[in-house]
């Protein structure tokens, strides 16, 4: 094996690239995550810059949930798309590799699960309809001017945030904070709707072996693979706690009903085809989330 081959090899499987990565949006939960997992290649691009500086492009900058409609209707269309359009013409005529950062929710609500990238996309409400549009625009976008992509389909991504946890930032952890603290929680149907939760180091890691390993022009599934009932996991922090917290069993909202999904998880086929596993155990770092509440406190 010639020297190339054996340092393609090392990025293989440590899943760190030799390249310097544009990082738009890296002051997000994820992003600025992957910017201290890999402070030696990110590059992190000041807010209102749209001008790549490197090859490779890892574009995060995106709303989070369904929500924004209420107070205003233009954030979702404005962010997840003008913005997206503006840092494409700045990638026209170069030789970038655009890494597009989307989610599972422009899969919409589908019983072909677990939802490979070929699945049927419906997305319901802003945010997911405009993510599945972003997709959209940059494949037509990047087929017209020569530019190469890959798009992530990221699954639901938890771990312990110390800013901007709430119900629609890091579920996940407000839930378990909520119970450890002792306060009730309600619980859409019951607890039975199902997520695929994927630890954000994997996430950063797997993104990274994707931008190092990854066919180009490809969208590509990241997650556990892992069906997760969300009552499950709830019962499990109150019993490793012994709160006294009530998991109250709600009819979701009329709204909530027509623009979120009931039930997802990925097929990751292609993302183990990459040689990748993910290394954090869930339920331990389940415990991990506990912990840092309890020593939290309020």
């Amino acid at each position: 094996m010639t020297g190339d081959l054996c340092v393609r090899g090392f990025y293989k499987e440590t899943g760190m690239s030799s390249e310097k990565i544009s990082v738009f949006g890296g002051t997000g939960f994820i992003g600025g995550r992957f910017c201290e997992k890999y402070n030696n290649n990110a590059i992190k691009i000041p807010r209102d810059s749209r001008v790549p500086q490197s090859k490779q492009v890892l574009y995060l900058i995106s709303t989070i949930h369904n929500y924004n409609v209420f107070d205003d209707p233009h954030l979702d269309i404005n962010t997840n798309l003008t913005t997206l359009i503006e840092t494409l013409e700045q990638c026209k005529g170069t030789d970038a590799v655009f890494n597009f950062v989307s989610s599972w929710f422009v899969y919409g609500q589908t019983k072909d699960l677990p939802a490979d990238e070929g699945s049927n996309c419906n997305p319901r409400g802003f945010y997911s309809i405009t993510k599945r549009c972003a997709e959209q625009l940059l494949i037509s976008y990047c087929e017209t001017f020569n530019i190469k992509y890959r798009i992530f389909r990221l699954s639901n991504v938890y771990g312990v945030n110390a800013t901007k946890v709430s119900i629609k930032r890091n579920a996940l952890q407000y839930l378990a904070n909520e119970i450890v603290q002792g306060r009730d929680i309600n619980l859409y149907n019951a607890g039975s709707d199902i997520r695929d939760y994927m630890h954000v180091d994997d996430t950063c890691r797997a993104m990274m072996v994707c931008m190092d390993s990854a066919p180009l022009n490809e969208i590509i599934n990241i997650g556990s693979g892992t069906p997760q009932q969300i009552g499950q996991v709830m019962n499990y922090v109150k019993e490793k706690t012994k709160s006294k917290s009530e998991l109250v069993p709600v009819t979701p909202p009329d709204f909530h009903k027509k623009v979120q999904v009931k039930d997802m998880y990925l097929d990751i086929t292609k993302l183990k085809s990459l040689d990748f596993t993910p290394e954090k155990d869930f339920w331990n770092q389940i415990d991990r989330i506990i912990d840092i509440s309890k020593e939290n406190g309020e």
